[in-house]
């Protein structure tokens, strides 16, 4: 090969890295949850049992009349990633529930770090008593040297009780094309099962622009509640991004009043090796799920 076609090889490679490094997604902002959703694996969508909702689908802040406040805090071990965040969720006033999230995340990047606020406002109604839809707008401002963004985009969701214990759902998630890495358009489908002390929840979720393949991610959890106080929990998830396994346990305690704490860890098995650890206060007056 002669020096100017290795140059010209070269200078193509550069041009067509950039594009498709941002067409990756940033899954530091796709898994913001609670430690209660870590330890079950990442799967909550269709639970409605915590202001996790806020960050998954925004038709499960109407499965349960209650007021709930929390407050989460993350740290990861090996990647140095982490969030604080503050959610508060209404859906026992009225028949429309409505909530408010904010995370402050810190992020990695391509040798630097960025700093991300995340605020959410959602909405949700039951249509029926089995039928329960929601919408959540989202504002990003994101900074770093080598990441920027300040954009506004859109959830939508919604959820199908079949049972008094099984509850199906489907959300979309960032319907807005913001064409920031952070905020790139997936959809999840997703079960749970609520049967006394014993909680499975199942989710998957697909991503269908963002690669010249579709990439999905999958995610199952249980939790038992020891004695109506100790919750149990352990879940686990396969990323379809980075290809990886991620297993998550945790514990919590349930107070007679309706607060509570959990502990979570997620340890990632590939990709980045994260080690994961949550801690999530929590306030929750009326209402069922814990």
């Amino acid at each position: 090969m002669s020096l100017r076609s290795a140059v010209l090889a070269l200078l193509s490679v550069v041009s067509v890295c950039p594009a498709a490094f941002a067409a990756e997604p940033a899954e530091e902002l796709r898994t913001i949850s609670s430690a209660r959703a870590v330890g079950m694996g990442n799967a909550y969508r269709a639970l409605g049992q915590g202001t996790e909702a806020l960050q998954g689908n925004p038709a499960a802040m109407a499965l349960f009349p209650a007021y709930r406040v929390e407050a989460t805090g993350s740290w990861d071990t090996h990647t140095k990633d982490g969030y604080l965040g503050i959610g508060l969720m209404d859906s026992s006033t009225s028949k429309l529930a409505l909530g408010v999230d904010y995370h402050w995340v810190s992020l990695r990047g391509a040798g630097s770090r960025a700093s991300a606020h995340l605020s959410s406002l959602g909405a949700a109604v039951p249509l029926t008593q089995g039928v329960m839809v929601g919408v959540i707008g989202r504002y990003l401002r994101l900074s770093g040297q080598d990441r920027y963004a300040n954009s506004t985009t859109l959830d939508v969701g919604a959820l199908l009780r079949l049972s008094e214990a099984i509850v199906v759902g489907f959300s979309a998630h960032n319907l807005i094309d913001t064409h920031n890495a952070e905020l790139t358009r997936y959809y999840s489908g997703h079960l749970g099962i609520l049967a006394g002390t014993v909680t499975a929840a199942f989710d998957v979720r697909g991503d269908f622009t963002t690669r010249e393949s579709s990439v999905f991610t999958y995610n199952g959890g249980l939790e038992y509640v020891l004695d109506q106080v100790i919750p149990l929990r352990a879940g686990y998830t396969y990323d379809g991004f980075s290809r990886s396994s991620k297993l998550g346990l945790g514990l919590g305690f349930m107070s007679p009043g309706g607060g509570g704490i959990d502990l979570g860890y997620q340890h990632e098995f590939g990709g980045a090796k994260g080690r994961l650890l949550i801690l999530t206060f929590r306030l929750n007056v009326g209402g069922g799920g814990g």
